[in-house]
């Protein structure tokens, strides 16, 4: 009976391993397109030693004033992530990390008790401020960037969001706070996903024009009101406190005014000659300023719908604007690398702080203090007398501003350039340098890299760890001194958007590559054996997952109910490779010492959920609750089904045909049934000794057969052998069989090399398309 039981679940398991199979190459193509269907890519971050601080430039500041003995301060970086500081006169203070979006963070702002981000991902955040980093919900409408945003200073529940895709959309935080319908089926969803709940008489729903492409594909959930009008980029937003008027600028040029409360249009301001860049609203909503792409910073009189003055600060692009609470002064910075003072009335400026090769790109004021953010992964915090900005302006140095672009920049070239009134700030928070550059080297598992102040490091992805820090050296002369003769199949893609390595896997191309464990310094491993690079980085990651859904889940089965019938089979195979889950403590989910990554510093996985969109999370963050909704089914497959990967693994490892001939004048032929076709990482010793295999056992002993292809991974013809074992001569052979010559194996001519490989003969010998052709000749022993 249990005999049967376990064929049944052979046959079932197998049938499951087939599907998976067919589900790359065409599942999910409902519409009879010969295009197969992309599956889920799986992303791993990896961090610096010192993840609290930031590692690529700082779009956006929020402050927020606490009835506790410091305030806090949010900075919103291009790595990702936003950080908290704990604020204080003298000392900042790393307070948490909140770690969600996947792509830049291009902005946040503090809306009543929320803190609610907006990113390059498409997406806004809502956060609980003072918690541990845990995302509240997220918001998904955009079909473009999100670039900024604007929240009412006394309607807390107000926030406005516009991005590159020219839309306009004005929330309801309370509404979007609401629970999701229970109809909605994933946990995702539940948590992050801002389309669900009723409804707010208050907020009007979407009609979606043609000005418009998105479609919200949850028409019963909450949905906010759509500012139409933008034909192109928005890059800047305000809002007035009381949350009644909103003002939006970008490539159009123009100042559009609307009516938050419908999303009507209320005006158009036309002035700047360039990309308006940032806008500011008084509290009243009567006075707005503006920052152009043109240089000018102009005041707005919205009541008599036009310019009152203009401000030529500047000699380049305005970024980000910054007013005391009377609204009588503006600080402004932007591409020029420079922060300014400018009296509104008056029109007197005076240079503040120049950031050198940094451009601005937001401030905010705290108290007597005003936050600067730029390019650079530091924030830096001067002196501002918020209250009374004019003691600052009474300590001399300034100009008058003029009301023509071109005036600032020809004083100028005429050397009167003013002179910045502080030469350092007053407290940094540091960052450290982002990675601008990278080389993957041939091997597949290095990758040389080099940051913003020109330090040269050497990557193991496989580890996610640096293993060698060159310091400033040239990153060329390194990449040269680092070539190693190897062909391994690019089984990762990488990018440094986010300042640090970002490693992608996409299958089935990801489980292409495999290594001999003997080539990662695996004590005791047999030498055929062989590690499949992806699957093994996959189990590393995901280690922290596995224990903690076991810890959950005990002895009982998966949602699926697939898993313990697969325990049952690896608890009972004689080749099982990993301790399985059996209800006790001595489960042994443990990763192989070539793919520990750290837990100090631990990588994060990006990937996208089945229904709530990409999401981000550090490996150790993972509770076990997540799936295959969540993560990609052929991730979880290295786990749940870890007995059949190697079967698996086979449909992606890459094969080398080669044809194998004696060398022109040599007497010594041997037989081979056609093309040879084995693993690319075969070594030419493994080669060798399939050569002299068939010379030796030319004549079959002891019944044997003379076929030594078995013990080789050779395959010849049709037949498929897999096995890896040294060839071993027999004993009671006779004296002349026992003598082996040393065969030499040629490749164009060339003598190789016996740790060579197969896919390294192929790249750097070969150099042709056509299958390869190795010659052997027999050499003389000395």
């Amino acid at each position: 009976m249990k005999c049967d039981n376990l064929i049944r679940h052979w046959k079932d398991i197998t049938g499951k391993l087939e599907a998976a199979m067919h589900r790359v190459g065409s599942a999910g193509n409902t519409s009879n397109s010969s295009r197969p269907r992309k599956e889920k890519r799986l992303t791993y971050v990896l961090n610096d030693a010192d993840s609290t601080k930031h590692c690529a430039g700082i779009n956006c500041l929020a402050v927020l004033k606490s009835t506790t003995p410091c305030d806090y301060l949010f900075t919103g970086s291009r790595d990702g992530t936003l950080k908290r500081w704990a604020l204080s006169k003298n000392d900042v203070t790393y307070s948490a990390t909140f770690e969600s979006h996947v792509d830049w963070v291009n902005d946040a702002v503090m809306a009543g008790s929320n803190l609610v981000s907006c990113s390059s991902d498409t997406t806004l955040k809502i956060w609980n401020p003072l918690s541990d980093g845990v995302c509240t919900r997220t918001l998904r409408q955009h079909s473009d960037y999100v670039i900024c945003l604007a929240a009412a200073e006394q309607n807390g529940n107000i926030v406005a969001s516009a991005g590159l895709g020219g839309e306009v959309f004005i929330w309801d935080i309370d509404a979007a706070l609401l629970p999701v319908a229970k109809s909605v089926d994933s946990k995702e969803d539940e948590h992050s996903n801002g389309n669900a709940g009723p409804p707010m008489s208050s907020l009007r729903g979407i009609n979606v024009g043609n000005d418009i492409a998105f479609h919200n594909n949850q028409s019963s959930g909450y949905c906010p009101i759509a500012a139409k009008g933008h034909k192109e980029s928005v890059y800047a937003l305000a809002m007035n406190d009381s949350g009644t008027l909103l003002v939006s600028g970008g490539t159009e040029k123009v100042i559009r005014v609307w009516d938050s409360r419908s999303g009507s249009k209320v005006l158009k301001l036309r002035g700047h000659t360039d990309n308006i860049r940032a806008l500011l609203l008084d509290s009243t909503g009567r006075f707005c300023l503006s920052g152009s792409s043109d240089s000018m910073i102009r005041l707005w009189d919205l009541g008599q719908q036009r310019c009152v003055h203009s401000y030529a600060v500047h000699t380049d692009s305005v970024w980000a604007l910054a007013s005391n609470p009377a609204f009588t002064h503006v600080y402004s910075g932007g591409r020029d690398q420079s922060l300014y003072l400018t009296d509104l009335s008056t029109r007197e400026s005076l240079l503040l702080y120049t950031k050198e090769e940094h451009p601005i790109l937001q401030m905010v004021l705290q108290d007597d203090s005003i936050w600067i953010a730029t390019t650079d992964s530091s924030v830096h915090r001067l002196p501002a007398e918020g209250q009374n900005p004019q003691k600052v302006l009474e300590r001399g140095g300034s100009f008058l501003a003029g009301n023509l672009s071109f005036t600032r920049a020809r004083a100028s070239l005429e050397g009167s350039a003013p002179v910045p009134v502080y030469k350092e700030p007053s407290f940094t928070i540091s960052g450290i340098p982002g990675i601008v550059k990278y080389e993957i080297l041939n091997n597949r598992r290095h990758v040389l890299t080099k940051d913003t102040v020109g330090s040269v490091k050497l990557w193991e992805i496989t580890k996610g760890v640096v293993i060698e820090d060159y310091g400033k050296v040239s990153f060329d002369e390194k990449k040269e001194e680092l070539f190693e003769m190897v062909s391994i199949p690019a089984w990762f893609t990488m990018d440094t958007r986010l300042g640090s390595l970002s490693v992608h896997l996409d299958t089935p191309q990801c489980f292409s590559a495999e290594m001999y464990a003997v080539d990662l310094n695996m004590v005791g491993a047999p030498e055929d054996l062989k590690i499949n690079l992806a699957q093994e980085t996959l189990r590393g990651l995901l280690v922290h997952w596995m224990a903690k859904r076991r810890h959950r889940s005990g002895s009982h089965t998966s949602s699926n109910g697939d898993v313990a019938s697969t325990h049952d089979i690896v608890r009972n195979h004689p080749h099982s490779k990993i301790e399985v889950d059996d209800g006790s403590d001595n489960s042994n989910f443990s990763a192989l010492p070539s793919f520990e990554f750290s837990t100090v510093s631990p990588p994060s996985i990006v990937t996208e959920g089945s229904h709530g969109g990409p999401w981000r999370k550090k490996i150790t963050d993972l509770d076990g609750t997540e799936d295959e909704k969540d993560l990609p089914w052929w991730s979880c497959f290295v786990y749940l089904n870890y007995l059949f990967t190697s079967e698996f693994l086979l449909f992606f490892i890459i094969r080398c045909s080669f044809h194998l001939q004696a060398c022109e004048g040599s007497n010594v032929q041997i037989i081979t049934q056609g093309k040879l076709s084995a693993p690319r990482i075969l070594r030419i010793n493994k080669v060798i000794n399939y050569v002299l295999e068939k010379m030796v056992l030319d004549k079959p002993l002891d019944g044997g057969s003379s076929d030594g292809s078995s013990g080789l991974g050779l395959s010849t013809g049709q037949s498929q052998l897999s096995s890896l074992g040294d060839v071993s001569l027999r004993s009671g052979m006779k004296a002349w069989q026992k003598i082996k010559p040393s065969i030499e194996i040629l490749c164009n001519n060339q003598v190789l090399l016996p740790e060579m490989s197969l896919a390294t003969v192929r790249a750097y010998i070969w150099k042709k398309p056509e299958d390869l052709i190795l010659n052997y000749r027999v050499v003389q022993n000395k």
